[in-house]
């Protein structure tokens, strides 16, 4: 082993020896490290994805879930129409459209921009007296007050449901109250399917009709 060449090669073999192993500790660091430095930006993202601003955005109530799935009347389907056309192609508002027709305010509504509509349901419409309804619905002037006054001159957010005062059409003032996706609105008619888009409105589909102050 005295030899020059001998005592090189055995050199550059214990180096040939111990860089796989160098490079296996390094490997297997450098992916540990990767791993515990990918697990926060994970959990970040899962994080922002559950957030209010995700959260705040969709439709929510009881009575969502009876909305369909899929075309003209889904939620999707209703986003692409203007509010009048939308809430026609909701079974559940039906005795609504009646009304809207009847009053000559279905241009009037799908013209608008950036309101809000408190939707009264056909449930809703059979609370009231069949009297009264038939009467209301032959009266154009007094029925334009009413379905008016389910409609506010701005874009409503949830946000603003807690404590909300707001103009309507009808030049009257509607209150809303309650937290927690619990929202009533005139102390009265609770918001049953919130936050539904429209092209040109957000909808609010409650369980009584809203009755303007005399």
């Amino acid at each position: 082993m005295n030899h020059p060449h001998l005592r090189r090669l055995a050199v550059a073999v214990a180096a040939a020896a111990v860089l796989p192993l160098a490079l296996t500790a390094c490997s297997s660091s450098d992916s540990k490290d990767s791993a515990a430095g990918s697990a926060p930006d994970k959990s970040a993202s899962a994080s922002a994805s559950t957030g209010d601003s995700v959260s705040s955005d969709q439709p929510f109530g009881p009575a969502c879930s009876s909305v369909p799935q899929d075309g003209a009347g889904s939620f999707d389907g209703m986003a692409q129409d203007p509010v009048a056309t939308a809430a026609s192609n909701n079974p559940d508002l039906a005795t609504l459209v009646t009304a809207v027709k009847a009053a000559g305010l279905v241009d009037t509504l799908n013209n608008a921009e950036n309101i809000t509509v408190f939707a009264p349901t056909n449930e809703a419409f059979a609370k009231v007296p069949k009297a009264d309804l038939e009467k209301l619905l032959a009266d154009k002037e007094q029925l334009t007050k009413v379905l008016t006054y389910h409609v506010v001159g701005e874009k409503i957010a949830p946000k603003q449901l807690p404590n909300g005062s707001f103009a309507t059409l009808e030049k009257s003032k509607l209150t809303t109250s309650g937290s927690d996706m619990t929202y009533t609105v005139n102390d009265s008619a609770k918001i049953v399917c919130g936050n539904v888009r429209t092209a040109n409105a957000t909808v609010y589909i409650v369980d009584s009709v809203l009755m303007p102050p005399m």
